[in-house]
């Protein structure tokens, strides 16, 4: 088989069979292919498209260039994934609910890069919390807590990795057959059963509109389908942050705070019980979604998802005096408000400009060597539609540089 009879083939807009596709992520893992062939290739998939069977091909072939997790002793995993987005710790918060529910929890999630924070980045800043557990001991904490969040293995779709790598530098990012099959190779490889996928849309969002996430959507419903892992797709907002908070150390206080049932942010409400419930049906926990949204509800009442929480924190070695005061939390240094240069009703919260604005901070990573400071982001009080007077407090800027926070300060980032 020959690579330049590939490229052609595909620059023609012919279809790639599983074998042609095999042999290109075979050689380009193991490097018999280089860069420049396989970039012209992706070039060539990003303008010529591909049909649902290629996708699905190109998905399982990533998702066999590595190690692939057999979960299978654990029962019927159900796995969760995000398309990203800013301050987005629905993870954190919607997993320890669902292990508490009695559906085992084995996650396996990345690092941020860019203004969308990883789940990883999250957990290791409470102090102890290990997220480099080898697969065993992963398995062990599942079966004997229910629940496991740990980072990704380095062998985990090692072509995804380097074709996601490629796409960046070649401006071909924006690519459906790419991203549906990026995010599903991973999450196959990680070894889910059945999958529910956030399809965030809007401004903080690779998708940025509702037509581009449905389109998305159906396409990994499909991959999903082809390669017997039933996949339910639910397409939520990004045009403002989820939640109140936005960086690592403070999206962790806010998840203690709604697990605690402390405070609710209606968006955050609203992700839980769609994901959660679709989570709980196609396990069949529930026998509706209505059913599976108060049981996500009554969980949090009742303290046991908090407690499930705690567990999880403990068992991979992490200090759950942080979780049970969170006041414990290093601190940023300048802890400025935010005031409302008008009276009027919020008509914008920018999702992309606040993510940007926290990546100045310090709270995002642009490669992904660079130290990401856990303190600094925002919490806000207000959010769109929320209705304010002029001098009213709207959030806090949370920065360890002084110069940083008044070029924060200075900008328009809610608008009436």
């Amino acid at each position: 088989m020959n690579i330049l009879k590939i490229i052609g083939k595909k620059r023609d807009g012919l279809k790639l069979d599983k074998d042609e596709i095999d042999f290109f992520i075979k050689g380009y893992t193991e490097g018999t292919i280089t860069d420049y062939q396989a970039a012209a290739l992706v070039m060539a998939i990003y303008i010529r498209g591909m049909d649902d069977e290629e996708i699905t091909n190109l998905t399982l072939s990533m998702a066999n260039s590595g190690d692939v997790l057999d979960l299978s002793e654990l029962g019927m995993v159900i796995d969760k994934h995000s398309t990203g987005g800013v301050g987005d710790k629905i993870t954190l918060i919607l997993m320890p609910i669902i292990a508490s529910l009695g559906l085992p929890v084995a996650k396996m999630s990345g690092r941020g890069l860019g203004f969308t924070g990883g789940t990883r980045d999250k957990l290791e800043t409470i102090p102890g919390y290990r997220t480099d557990l080898d697969v065993q001991s992963f398995i062990n904490n599942v079966k004997a807590h229910g629940i496991s969040l740990i980072g990704q293995t380095e062998n985990l779709a090692p072509a995804d990795k380097k074709i996601y790598a490629l796409r960046d530098t070649i401006a071909c990012t924006e690519s459906i057959p790419l991203i549906a099959s990026s995010i599903m190779s991973k999450k196959i490889a990680s070894g889910a059963n059945k999958i529910v996928i956030d399809v965030t849309c809007g401004s903080g969002a690779f998708m940025k509109t509702r037509e581009e996430a449905q389109k998305l959507s159906e396409i990994m419903t499909r991959i999903g389908a082809l390669s017997g892992r039933e996949t339910v797709c639910v397409t939520t907002d990004m045009n403002q942050p989820v939640g109140y908070a936005v960086g690592n150390i403070l999206e962790i206080i806010e998840t203690i705070r709604v697990l605690k049932n402390e405070i609710m942010p209606e968006d955050v409400e609203h992700i839980i019980k769609e994901l959660g419930s679709y989570m709980l049906l196609l396990a069949q926990k529930c026998s509706s979604l209505e059913e599976g949204k108060e049981m996500i509800m009554t969980n949090i009442r009742n303290g046991a998802a908090f407690n499930k929480f705690k567990e999880l924190v403990a068992s991979q070695g992490g200090d759950i005096s942080y979780i049970d005061n969170p006041d414990k939390f290093e601190k940023a240094k300048y802890i400025e408000p935010i005031l409302a240069k008008q009276s009027g009703i919020i008509t914008k919260l920018d999702a992309l400009q606040v993510g940007e604005l926290s990546c100045f901070l310090g709270a995002g990573r642009e490669t992904k060597e660079q130290v990401i400071n856990p303190r600094v982001g925002f919490v806000f009080n207000k959010k769109v539609g929320d209705e304010v007077t002029e001098g009213e407090i709207l959030g806090y800027v949370h920065a360890d540089d002084e110069e940083k926070l008044r070029e924060v300060l200075s900008k328009n980032i809610f608008e009436f």
